[in-house]
């Protein structure tokens, strides 16, 4: 099987760098995976975690937003932020889940923004507690 490099980059640093064999990950139109040749694109990413194959190993990384660029010999995904499982603090990410559902439960009808800021919120969380989940089975 062909390899490509995968480069996952936010504004802080340079979180995963490796050649790999595919990487799925959930765009705004829905989950599709790349591999080695893919067509070139450039696509909006979810919240929401990737998966990473090489071998018969597999990695998921939480990534918050961003994009994807599929290049002929490598994909880069620049992500708002981008954590490895290891990274993961759980506690905090299930305090954070915790306080975004208050938040959405309490929500006034007028206050929109809010409303938004804690659905990111809760999604965030919730990808950080997956991807941490993911990395113990």
């Amino acid at each position: 099987m062909n390899t490509f490099l995968l480069e996952i980059v936010t504004p802080e640093r340079v979180v995963f760098s490796q050649q790999v064999d595919n990487v799925i990950v959930r765009g705004t139109e829905g989950e599709f995976g790349v591999m080695a040749g893919h067509v070139p694109l450039v696509t909006p990413l979810q919240v929401a975690p990737i998966i990473v194959k090489t071998g018969s190993n597999r990695t998921s990384i939480a990534v918050h937003g961003g994009f994807i660029e599929v290049q002929k010999e490598k994909a880069i995904i620049l992500a708002e932020s981008a954590e490895l499982s290891q990274d993961i603090d759980v506690e905090r990410a299930r305090a954070a889940k915790e306080r975004a559902e208050r938040r959405l439960a309490n929500r006034s009808s007028k206050d929109h923004v809010d409303h938004r800021r804690a659905e990111l919120a809760l999604q965030r969380a919730v990808t950080r507690i997956n991807v941490s989940s993911r990395s113990k089975e």
